[in-house]
């Protein structure tokens, strides 16, 4: 399929992390895009198992913090890393690591891309090169943060911004947070509408909460 037109987007914020108590071979990589108007064209790429956009694209209005989103990558390399995936690749892993439940079709509608997608959250999982043998059709030579940049900004028409707090809390789409995350009718945090800061915080808490307890 042809890719679309360049996109007119300034320079990237990639961000790189290195997490803690996580093989050194992994990498995780985040760019956060607001106002998108292609997200039709992207969860195609996705939908026909195009190699070349092998990501974790997420709806950032599902998401509250960074903390709640690597705490999904984080899950998503334990489970890579240790052979037992539920789904066919370690970046839709970590979309199903966001929801409370164990139904995978339902975590990639609620935290997934969608053709009316405005603001996303793309992340990629890069394996070192001494984590693999010869490159191969099926187990290519690693990309580098760089070509990932390019790549995105070449195809996600949308506005790059930092993978920050301040800007994810611009994105939250509330009343879809506490659907997916029984929140409401919570009493206690209800009564918190007077401090925001520590509603978000206490709200953190509890979604971290139904990620961690998944299955159990």
């Amino acid at each position: 399929m042809a890719a679309e037109p360049p996109s007119t987007a300034p320079a990237a914020c990639l961000e790189t992390i290195q997490l803690e108590h996580v093989p050194p071979t992994y990498s995780v990589n985040v760019a956060v895009f607001r106002d998108v108007e292609n997200a039709e064209f992207l969860q195609q790429q996705l939908l026909s198992r195009n190699t070349e956009f092998e990501y974790a694209f997420i709806d950032a209005t599902s998401i509250i913090s960074r903390l709640q989103l690597l705490s999904a990558v984080y899950k998503a390399i334990t489970v890579h890393s240790g052979g037992n995936m539920k789904t066919p690749n370690i970046h839709s892993e970590i979309v199903w690591s966001l929801s409370p439940n164990n139904n995978i079709s339902e975590a990639y509608r609620r935290y997934g891309i969608t053709p009316t997608s405005q603001h996303i959250i793309v992340v990629k999982i890069l394996l070192s090169p001494s984590s693999f043998s010869s490159p191969t059709p099926t187990n290519p030579q690693t990309p580098s943060p760089s070509t990932i940049q390019s790549h995105l900004l070449t195809h996600v028409r949308g506005r790059p911004c930092p993978f920050s707090d301040a800007v994810l809390s611009s994105f939250t789409d509330w009343p879809k947070v506490r659907k997916y995350y029984k929140l409401n009718g919570v009493g206690w945090l209800e009564r918190m509408k007077d401090d925001e800061a520590l509603r978000r915080r206490e709200s953190e808490m509890l979604v971290l909460g139904s990620m961690a307890l998944r299955g159990l």
